[in-house]
C-alpha cells in the first residue's frame, strides 16, 4: 500500500513548509522602552511582591535592609547603580530558596530640603524667622512627601521589587518617635553630654550656618607669622616654631601647634637682619625647609642659616609656650601630628585654635586623651560671643569686636597683633587676598566660633554594654560583620579606632529634636522614664512637631512633678546621621516581615547594608554606632559596598562638562534592563565608567542574549510533553554533554550570586550562551531540530535539552534580565498570564548532579579541538569563495594523534563540523594542510563536497542514494516527509 505522500509531486514543493523552523511572538527588536511599563503594570496587578512573601514563607531570611535616600531631586547615576545592585540582591537570594524581603525607604529631615524651602520663602520675599516652627516645619514635610512620590516611580522603572506601596519614612510619626527613643537611650545610659564644637557663625544674623549656606567670595585679610617658643626638653630648647595665619584674632584661642612627620624641617638660625627688625639676628626658628626663604623674605631677614635638620619625631610630643604668656595665656602649647599640615605656603606648621576651626577641632579631639595623659586641659574655650566680640575667656580682649553686626571687620585684629608685636613674638605681618566664606543671606563675612554642641562619648565605660566603652563594642562589633569587599572591614575599623566623639546636634529647624531637658542650676540631662515615655508618645501621635509646640516643656514636666521653670527645654534637632542611623529600630525591629532571628538570636537569618564606599563614613558608621550603643551589636551581619560613577574617561560627572549619564535618558532611549546588565556586568567593588559607548557594548551583549532567547524559544513551539526524553543516558553525546554544562554551570551560577558576583554571573553565562551554544550546540543541531523526521530520537532529545537549556537560563538571567526574562517566561509558558504566574516566583532551575559526566566532557574537549582547525580551514575557504556554505565542503582530516582519533570514534565528524560529508586519515597530513598551532597532530586539506545538494536540507549526498518518490532529497529528509505526510492524514 503507498500513501499519499509517496506519489510523485506534480509541481516543485516549497520544503520551506516542511521544516520545523523556530516560530515565536518574541521580537528580535526588544522594545523594552515600550515592553517595560506593560510589565511594570502586570506586576502591579497581580501584586507581585505579595506573592513573593507568601511563597517565601517559613524561610530563613535574607533582609537587605535600604539606606535610604535624600527625598530631593530626581535620581541620577549613582541612584541607578545602587537600587539595581539591591534589586539584584534581592531577588537572587529569594530564587536561591530565601524569604529575601526588600522594603524602601527614605531620608526626609535635614538641611539640603530646609535649603528648598527658604529658597521659595526668599523668592515670595519672606524670611523663615518670620514663620512658625511648626509652619516652617509643615512645608519641609510636604517637600519630601513630594519627592518621595516622584522617585517611588522612577526606582520602579529600574525594575526594583519592593514594598513600594508602604516605604518606611524618616519624618512618619512612629520613626520620629523610634528615633527620639533611641537618642534618650543615650541619655539614659549616661553616654549623651553636652561639650561645644566649632561653626560658621554669622554675626550679623547670630545663627551657625552650615555649609550649604555659604558662598565663597574674595576677601583681603590680616596675616601674621609667629613664634611660639619650645619649652620641652631636647635639642630644640630655645627656638621658636613659627606658624603662619589669616586670622590673628584666633591668636587667644590657640592651644595646639601642628605639624605633618612626612615634611622636611630644619633649624634656621637669622644671621642678620635690619635694626628693630621682629626677627631678630641670632634667633631661631623651626620651619618647613620648603618655605624657610619665603618665611625669611616676609619677615624682612638679610641672612640665614640652617643649623641642622628636625625630624618629624623630634616634633612629636614637643611642647611650646603660648606668644602671649604671662598674660593669662600661661597653658602649655602641644605639637600634634596631623595629616592636615602641608608645606605649600605658610611655614609647614598650622596654628590650631580647636575653638575656632573644623581641622583643629578634629585634631584636637582625636588627640583627647593622649592631651589629658600629658596633663593638659582639653576643654575648648569660648573665646568668641553671638555678638563676635571676645569673651573674658581671651584675656586682654574681652570686648574687642572680630566682626561688627554690619558685617564689617572690627578692632580684634588690630589688638591681637599690637599685643604679639609687645611681647617679641610676631615675626612678621602682611595681608592676603582670598577666598572667603560668605552668609548667602547677609553677604558678609562669617566666622568659626565654639558654640554648645550634643555628644556622644565614644571613650566612656557604660553598664549596659558590660562597663565596656563604645568604640570598644563597636570595634568588636566590626570584626563580626561580614565585609564585602573584604578591605571595607580594615577602613572602617580605621575610622571607629580613630574617630572623636559623635556630635549629633544641628542648630536647624526640620529635623527630630534632641528630646531631653537640662536642669538649669546643675547642668545634668533629666532621666525619667515616664517623662520619655509621654514624649515618645506624644511623638506617635503627632510627630516631632510636638516638641515644637510646647515651647515651655510643661506639657511633658508638670503631671510629673517637674517645674519646667527649673529646666531648660533643648531646641537642637539631631544630626541626620543620627536619624538613618537608627531606621533598624523603626523597621527590622518593628515590621513583623523584617523581623529577622540573627547568630546570636538562636537564628540563621542575615541583614545586608548595601551602599557606596563612603558610607564607612556615613550610614554605616551611624547604624554601627547608634546599634551598639543601644543594644551593644550591629544592625547588620554582611555590609557590601560600591564604587562611584564616572564617565567613560574616568571623569567624575558634571553638568558643566556635559559628560552626565541620566538614569531617565538610558531608559527612554534603551530600556531598564540595558542599565542593570551594566550594573551586573561591572566590578562594583571599584569605580564604574559610563557612557554612550560603554552602553553601546551592553546593547550589543545584550542583543546577542536576546536572540539566543529567541531562539530557544521558537525551536521550543515544536516541543510538547509527550516526546520528552526522560532518560539522559539514552540522549546523544551530544545532548548528554550539554546536560553536563548545566549540571557544572548550576553551582557556579548560584555560588556566584551567594557570593554576590554577579560580573561572574554575566561572564558565565554570555560565554556559555554566545560560546557553547549559539556558535556550538544550536550550529549542530540546526539540522536535526529543523529536518529530522517527527520520530528522530536526536531531534526529542535536542528539543528535551533545549527545554532544560530554556528554563535554567531563564531563571539564572532573572534577577539580572527582569524585564527580558519576564518577557520570555510568559511567551513559553502562556498559560501562566492568567495564572498570575512570573519567572520572579520560581526558583533557579536545578541542574541533577547525576547530569555530571567528566570523562564525556573531556573526551569532547578534544572533539572540540578538532572541529576547531575543520571549522578554521573552512573559514579560509569561504574567504576565498571556494565555498559559500560549510554543507559544500566534504574535508579530509588527517589526525596523527591517537588519543583524538580515539575519541572521535562512533561520532559523525561531518555532523559535529556541519559539512556534508569527512574523511578521517591517519597520519600527519600534506605539507600545506591547514593546521592550528594549538591544536598539533591534525591537519585538514579542504574539498568540495560530491553529490546534489539537497532541496530541503541543503547537505550534499549521492542521487543514487535518493529514494523514487523524493529524488531530489536525502533519504532522512524523505523519510521526514513521509511522517508529516502521515500526520497531516494525507
Amino acid at each position: 500500500m503507498t500513501d499519499q505522500s509517496s506519489t510523485a509531486p506534480t509541481k516543485a514543493v516549497d520544503y520551506s513548509q516542511t521544516l520545523f523552523l523556530p516560530q515565536t511572538e518574541f521580537p528580535m527588536r526588544a522594545g523594552l522602552p515600550q515592553r517595560e511599563p506593560e510589565l511594570l503594570a502586570r506586576w502591579d496587578r497581580m501584586d507581585l511582591y505579595r506573592k513573593l512573601r507568601e511563597a517565601a514563607k517559613g524561610r530563613e531570611r535574607f533582609v537587605l535592609h535600604d539606606g535610604p535616600p535624600y527625598a530631593n531631586g530626581h535620581l541620577h547615576i549613582g541612584h541607578a547603580l545602587n537600587k539595581v545592585l539591591k534589586d539584584l540582591v534581592v531577588r537572587s537570594q529569594q530564587m536561591l530558596g530565601q524569604d529575601a524581603n526588600y522594603v524602601p525607604g527614605w531620608d526626609c529631615h535635614g538641611l539640603p530640603i530646609e535649603w528648598k524651602i527658604e529658597e521659595q520663602y526668599r523668592a515670595k520675599g519672606l524670611n523663615k524667622d518670620d514663620v512658625p516652627v511648626v509652619e516652617f516645619r509643615k512645608e519641609c514635610r510636604s517637600f519630601a512627601e513630594h519627592w518621595v512620590g516622584v522617585q517611588r516611580e522612577e526606582f520602579k522603572r529600574l525594575g526594583v521589587e519592593g514594598d513600594w506601596d508602604d516605604p518606611y519614612l524618616t519624618m512618619a510619626y512612629p520613626a520620629e518617635a523610634q528615633i527620639a527613643r533611641e537618642i534618650m537611650k543615650f541619655a539614659e545610659t549616661g553616654q549623651l553630654y553636652r561639650g561645644s564644637k566649632p561653626v560658621m557663625w554669622s554675626v550679623v544674623e547670630k545663627t551657625a550656618l552650615a555649609e550649604a549656606e555659604v558662598e565663597y567670595e574674595e576677601h583681603t585679610s590680616d596675616t601674621v607669622f609667629v613664634a611660639f617658643p619650645i619649652v620641652s626638653a631636647g635639642g630644640l630648647a630655645g627656638a621658636s616654631v613659627v606658624i603662619w595665619t589669616t586670622t590673628p584674632w584666633t591668636i587667644p584661642g590657640n592651644r595646639a601647634i601642628s605639624f605633618h612627620n612626612k615634611i622636611a624641617y630644619g633649624l634656621y638660625r637669622v644671621t642678620a637682619a635690619p635694626e628693630g627688625n621682629w626677627a631678630k639676628a641670632g634667633a631661631t626658628y623651626v620651619l618647613a625647609k620648603a618655605l624657610a626663604e619665603s618665611v625669611f623674605k616676609a619677615a624682612k631677614v638679610d641672612a640665614f642659616e640652617l643649623v641642622r635638620d628636625v625630624a618629624g619625631a623630634e616634633l612629636d610630643g614637643a611642647t611650646c609656650a603660648h606668644p602671649l604668656r604671662g598674660q593669662g595665656y600661661d597653658f602649655d602649647v602641644p605639637l600634634l601630628d596631623g595629616d592636615h599640615v602641608t608645606d605649600d605656603a605658610g611655614t609647614g606648621f598650622v596654628h590650631t585654635a580647636p575653638g575656632h576651626g573644623r581641622e583643629d577641632f578634629d585634631i584636637w579631639m582625636a588627640n583627647g586623651r593622649k592631651l589629658a595623659e600629658r596633663g593638659i586641659e582639653t576643654r575648648i574655650p569660648y573665646t568668641v560671643d553671638a555678638d563676635g566680640r571676645f569673651t573674658k575667656e581671651a584675656p586682654g580682649f574681652e570686648g574687642r569686636q572680630v566682626i561688627t553686626d554690619k558685617g564689617e571687620k572690627g578692632d580684634a585684629n588690630d589688638a591681637v597683633i599690637k599685643a604679639l608685636a609687645a611681647s617679641g613674638h610676631l615675626v612678621a605681618r602682611g595681608r592676603l587676598k582670598h577666598q572667603y566664606p560668605h552668609s548667602w543671606r547677609s553677604k558678609k563675612p562669617v566666622i568659626f566660633r565654639n558654640t554648645p554642641q550634643w555628644f556622644i562619648a565614644m571613650d566612656k565605660a557604660v553598664a549596659s554594654l558590660g562597663n565596656r566603652t563604645l568604640r570598644e563594642v563597636a570595634l568588636g562589633a566590626i570584626r563580626d560583620t561580614e565585609w564585602v569587599p573584604a578591605a571595607g572591614e580594615n577602613r572602617i575599623t580605621g575610622m571607629i579606632a580613630n574617630r572623636p566623639d559623635w556630635v549629633v546636634s544641628r542648630q536647624r529647624a526640620w529635623g527630630v529634636p534632641i528630646t531631653v531637658f537640662v536642669e538649669k542650676e546643675a547642668g545634668t540631662i533629666l532621666v525619667d522614664t515616664k517623662v520619655n515615655a509621654a514624649i515618645a508618645e506624644a511623638f506617635e501621635a503627632e510627630g516631632a512637631d510636638a516638641w515644637f509646640t510646647d515651647t515651655d516643656g510643661a506639657r511633658f514636666l508638670t503631671p510629673f512633678g517637674y517645674d519646667p521653670a527649673k529646666y531648660e527645654r533643648v531646641t537642637d534637632v539631631l544630626d541626620v546621621w543620627f536619624d538613618s542611623g537608627s531606621t533598624h529600630a523603626f523597621t527590622l525591629e518593628k515590621r513583623p516581615d523584617l523581623r529577622a532571628r540573627r547568630r546570636g538570636e538562636g537564628g540563621n537569618d542575615r541583614v545586608m547594608y548595601l551602599e557606596g564606599s563612603d558610607q564607612h563614613r556615613g550610614w554605616f558608621h551611624s547604624s554601627l554606632l547608634e546599634s551598639c550603643g543601644t543594644r551593644g551589636r550591629a544592625p547588620f551581619d554582611v555590609v557590601l559596598t560600591h564604587g562611584f560613577c564616572l564617565d567613560e574617561k574616568g571623569e567624575k560627572m558634571s553638568k558643566s562638562k556635559g559628560n552626565v549619564t541620566a538614569p531617565q535618558e538610558v531608559i527612554k532611549e534603551s530600556g531598564a534592563d540595558i542599565l542593570r546588565l551594566w550594573v551586573a556586568a561591572a566590578d562594583y567593588s571599584d569605580d564604574l565608567r559610563i557612557g554612550k559607548e560603554i552602553l553601546k557594548t551592553f546593547v550589543e551583549t545584550y542583543r546577542k542574549l536576546r536572540n539566543t532567547m529567541r531562539w530557544m524559544l521558537g525551536t521550543l513551539a515544536h516541543f510538547s510533553e509527550d516526546i520528552r526524553v526522560t532518560e539522559p543516558a539514552s540522549m546523544p553525546e551530544l545532548e548528554r554533554l550539554m546536560l553536563h554544562r548545566l549540571a557544572e554551570l548550576g553551582p557556579q551560577v548560584e555560588d556566584a550570586y551567594r557570593t554576590y558576583d554577579y560580573k561572574r554571573v554575566v561572564t558565565l553565562l554570555s560565554q556559555f550562551m554566545n560560546t557553547e551554544l549559539s556558535a556550538f550546540y544550536f550550529d549542530i543541531r540546526k539540522d536535526a531540530l529543523y529536518c529530522d523526521p517527527l520520530s528522530s530520537h536526536v531531534r526529542k532529545s535536542a528539543l528535551t535539552v533545549v527545554d532544560h537549556l530554556f528554563r535554567s537560563l531563564a531563571t539564572w538571567l532573572a534577577p539580572i534580565l527582569v524585564f527580558t526574562t519576564e518577557e520570555a517566561w510568559l511567551e513559553r509558558y502562556p498559560e501562566q498570564k492568567a495564572l498570575d504566574g512570573s519567572v520572579h516566583l520560581e526558583a533557579f532551575a536545578e541542574a541533577p548532579q547525576r547530569w555530571l559526566d567528566p570523562e564525556l566532557a573531556e573526551r569532547w574537549a578534544k572533539v572540540r579541538r578538532v572541529r576547531r582547525v575543520v571549522t578554521g580551514a573552512l573559514e579560509l575557504e569561504r574567504a576565498a569563495k571556494r565555498i559559500g556554505s560549510s554543507l559544500e565542503a566534504a574535508p579530509l582530516v588527517h589526525i596523527a594523534d591517537p588519543d583524538l582519533r580515539a575519541a572521535l570514534s562512533g561520532l559523525d565528524l561531518a555532523e559535529i563540523c556541519i559539512t556534508s560529508g569527512i574523511a578521517i586519515v591517519t597520519g600527519e597530513g600534506p605539507e600545506d594542510a591547514f593546521r592550528l598551532a594549538e591544536v598539533p597532530g591534525v591537519a585538514v586539506v579542504p574539498q568540495r563536497a560530491a553529490g546534489v545538494k539537497c532541496a530541503r536540507s541543503w547537505k550534499y549526498f549521492d542521487p543514487a542514494t535518493a529514494e523514487r518518490d523524493h529524488p531530489d532529497v536525502t533519504p532522512r529528509d524523505a523519510k521526514a516527509l513521509r511522517e508529516l505526510g502521515r500526520a497531516a492524514g494525507r
